[in-house]
């Protein structure tokens, strides 16, 4: 499959990108997209929730009413859970979130997401892409040209560009990734990906295998 190469104002350029079939015509695997989403969001969580359990809270240990009798609940002291302000049966404790995924089940993934943006005609090819200096109008006026500019887009370069990077930091929809940091997450996560198009050649060497 190939699709045309754009400039900094939305027109074709006359040149063409080839896709390898391998990499953006597989069939998608919603399994596999669902594992490493998960496996996303789940690194992203910092797992540091705590409560308090019995044993850890400061109180008078006197027994509040007799053990019989009282024709409610039985309670021990002013730390019992049955009561308003008492410790938290099971609550949550720090733990780990991560696990892990096989590197080929993420390769597959990531060439499912590609593939589901090309069949739904989300992937933008452009030229290379540089800015003199960090100027969020020029981005603006680059999301305008190529009509994108009320969609969410991820821009995804060959390598750091921290002028591209800084011009579209304050824009909320859009978002500047590197070919090589590029995620499954990422990627089902914007309705438009404009790719560099060098960045295309890097993305083939990663998920070539």
């Amino acid at each position: 499959m190939e699709l045309s190469v754009l400039d900094k104002n939305g027109k074709d350029t006359g040149k063409k990108v080839a896709l390898n079939d391998a990499i953006y015509g597989v069939e998608v695997n919603d399994h596999v997209l669902w594992l490493d989403v998960k496996q996303y969001l789940a690194n992203q969580r910092q797992g540091t929730h705590k409560t308090k359990e019995r044993s850890e809270m400061s109180g008078s240990t006197r027994k509040l009413i007799r053990q019989k009798g009282g024709g409610g609940a039985r309670r021990g002291d002013i730390n019992s859970p049955v009561l308003v302000g008492g410790a938290r049966v099971f609550g949550p404790k720090p733990r780990d979130y991560s696990f892990k995924l096989n590197k080929k089940v993420k390769q597959l993934a990531r060439k499912s997401a590609l593939s589901h943006k090309v069949k739904e005609n989300q992937i933008t090819i452009i030229e290379d892409l540089s800015f003199d200096a960090p100027k969020t109008k020029d981005m603006v006026a680059l999301t305008k040209n190529l009509q994108v500019a009320d969609k969410k887009v991820l821009f995804v370069l060959p390598e750091g560009n921290n002028n591209v990077y800084l011009s579209a930091r304050n824009l909320q929809k859009v978002s500047v990734v590197r070919a090589s940091d590029l995620n499954t997450y990422a990627i089902l996560n914007c309705a438009m990906l404009v790719m560099a198009e060098s960045s295309v050649a890097v993305i083939d060497n990663l998920l070539k295998a």
